[in-house]
């Protein structure tokens, strides 16, 4: 049986796979998908910094990328409707091509999310502001109020509490503050089931409407004093 002797060079169609694959900073480069990327690579794959812009929805990510997938800090944005103007949508923490860490969320201009992702939904700690007004801070778990946190109503009201599933679920406080009263008790499914509702912060509660009473006055009190008499005088006469 003959023996392969081995020259310990490696072989040339290794060495020619290696020479063409795309290392280091590269100007911009088009995808067969119709994507083009400007940016940093390694072994072939999109690694570093670098920008993608994504041909079906021009779309745009720059930030940072990690073998190939958006990971690290990056911002993604799209163009506004009938415009060539872009609008930021996304900034922040990414893993595996979905949003992680901290970042900021704008589902509109008044609309947004600020705080704490894991694998691409709201988890941890966040702020969302509402289209009517509300603001709630606290807890989140896969895009729903979860644990502990804070409901501000856009009318001055407020619940501070625990939470499950995006509804009021355990023990908790409601405030309403034009009324100076506080309900504290058990929620279950955003239900009140029981509690008590207790007056607080009655410095800050609103005054209650008032309606002043009219002074009574006798014209005469000499005259109304002289008729009572004379009244006690013919009863008496009359008990004889």
């Amino acid at each position: 049986m003959p023996f392969l002797k081995l020259t310990g060079k490696e072989p040339l169609n290794k060495i020619l796979d290696r020479m063409a694959q795309k290392n280091g900073m590269r100007h911009t480069i088009y995808l067969t998908n119709g994507d083009k990327y400007t940016g940093e690579w390694l072994n072939d794959k999109k690694h570093g910094k670098g920008t993608e812009v994504y041909k079906k929805t021009g779309a745009i990510y720059d930030g940072e990328w990690k073998y190939g997938k958006r990971n690290g800090f990056g911002t993604f944005s799209v163009k506004l409707p009938g415009s060539e103007e872009y609008t930021k949508v996304y900034s922040g923490g990414w893993k595996n091509n979905k949003k992680d860490g901290n970042g900021t969320y704008f589902y509109s201009e008044s609309v947004y999310y600020e705080g704490e992702w894991c694998n691409g939904k709201r988890s941890g700690w966040g702020r969302m502001y509402y289209e009517n007004g509300d603001i709630y801070e606290g807890e989140w778990l896969e895009n729903n109020h979860n644990g502990q946190g804070i409901l501000w109503l856009a009318g001055g009201h407020r619940y501070e509490g625990t939470w499950k599933d995006g509804k009021k679920h355990g023990p908790g406080k409601f405030f309403f503050p034009d009324k100076g009263q506080l309900y504290e008790g058990v929620w279950a499914q955003d239900i009140a089931k029981c509690g008590i509702l207790l007056d607080s912060g009655r410095k800050e509660a609103s005054k209650p409407t008032t309606y002043p009473i009219p002074k009574v006055y006798l014209e005469d009190v000499h005259s109304v004093l002289m008729e009572a008499q004379n009244c006690l005088k013919d009863n008496a006469s009359l008990g004889d």
